[in-house]
């Protein structure tokens, strides 16, 4: 699942592509009637000559008008972002959480994602100078280093273990207090 506010990279487009067999959900706050120009702008972003590849655009079914008070006055786009949400996920049985990752560019972003049950380490927030912040810290996660674990991150869903305790999570685990 990704934020609909999306910078393409090298990095991230191996797992863009699907190569790891994960599907792309797009999500935005924006009007209904801004759904043309939102898929327009997704069909046409490219780095290299390659794409996004296609998935499911989701908008707000709400106005223009009030879209843009939702967002601009009140900002608080998370609120239809999480409502939206938590409905796909109901769709799946209680058990099992669809969404494995989630790219925004907002910290409302991260609280949708964070309120869906995503683990904090696989939300990526990009700010405008193209830098990917995990847990608001900056010098975390670069497009580079992202690249470089990608597969560790986002490991080929063929190959899928159970998250809590796979190599990644393992070591990043606090360790239980033992009363001596």
């Amino acid at each position: 699942m990704f934020s609909i506010s999306l910078c393409l990279s090298k990095t991230l487009r191996r797992f863009y592509t699907q190569e790891n067999g994960y599907e792309l959900l797009f999500l935005s706050a924006r009007a209904i009637v801004q759904a043309y120009l939102t898929r327009s702008f997704l069909l046409n972003l490219k780095q290299d000559g390659k794409a996004l590849p296609n998935g499911p655009v989701v908008i707000s079914p709400d106005g223009l008008f009030p879209a843009l008070y939702r967002e601009v006055i009140r900002r608080t786009p998370h609120e239809f972002k999480i409502a939206c949400l938590k409905d796909i996920k109901a769709l799946f049985p209680s058990d099992y959480n669809p969404f494995y990752a989630g790219f925004g560019n907002r910290d409302s972003d991260e609280l949708s994602y964070r309120k869906i049950g995503i683990p904090e380490g696989k939300i990526f927030i990009i700010n405008p100078k193209g830098e990917v912040a995990i847990n608001h810290r900056l010098d975390v996660k670069s497009y580079a280093s992202i690249h470089k674990l990608v597969d560790d991150m986002f490991p080929p869903t063929s190959m899928f273990e159970q998250e809590d305790f796979n190599s990644w999570n393992y070591w990043k685990m606090p360790l239980p207090d033992v009363d001596c």
